[in-house]
């Protein structure tokens, strides 16, 4: 079902009713500043689990990637030393890092002892994530057997291929893709793993040489 949503003017009746269904375990696609991809209440397990069947991936051999409002909320669900929360806190937009989770997650995170982590970007990943009080989980859309990027970008096209099977696409319009950098922070010196739309610079202290 397409829900239109207008981030920069929120109708807080209608973002409270998605947080109630987050909370009860819904699972949406919506905007990131990636592009769209499906998330949910990452602190409900069956939702997890629902999103890891879509996605045909084993938690247990990938890394699920979660979505936070703040440094702060991330603190509460993951373990980093000084560096890191400085590296992220310089790193905000267009990446992934990979962190030690902490004991907070639920059950399906326990086999990893790993998170992906980012910053909600996008002004409805923030409304969403502040006013849950907890982080979403986030992952992209599979692109295996699409040949038109429309059917990844434009939210009529993604309800007719990916509608079925989630409860809401919460529709702002047309999202370009644009992968994250993703950065492993688990151990000194700090890893890519994937360049993506983050930018680096040429010579980063924290990280391992390229």
């Amino acid at each position: 079902m397409l829900t239109k949503i207008y981030p920069d003017a929120p109708d807080y009746r209608q973002l409270s009713l998605l947080v109630d269904e987050l909370r009860d375990g819904a699972v949406f696609i919506y905007p990131t500043s990636s592009g769209y991809a499906y998330c949910c209440d990452a602190l409900h397990q069956r939702a997890i689990e629902e999103i890891c069947r879509l996605k045909q991936i084993d938690p247990k051999k990938k890394a699920l990637s979660i979505a936070c409002a703040s440094l702060s909320q991330v603190s509460e669900y993951c373990k980093m030393n000084d560096r890191a929360f400085r590296f992220i806190k310089e790193h905000e937009a267009n990446y992934t890092f990979i962190l030690p989770a902490s004991g907070s997650l639920p059950k399906v995170f326990k086999h990893r002892h790993e998170v992906g982590v980012r910053l909600a970007q996008h002004p409805l990943g923030q409304l969403l994530t502040e006013h849950l009080g907890h982080p979403i989980i986030t992952s992209s859309l599979p692109s295996e057997g699409i040949t038109e990027v429309e059917y990844l970008t434009n939210p009529e096209l993604i309800d007719e291929r990916f509608g079925h099977a989630v409860a809401r696409i919460l529709d702002v319009g047309e999202l370009p893709l644009a992968p994250s950098t993703i950065v492993d922070c688990t151990d000194e010196p700090f890893e890519i793993v994937r360049l993506g739309h983050g930018r680096l610079d040429a010579e980063e202290p924290l990280l391992a040489e390229r």
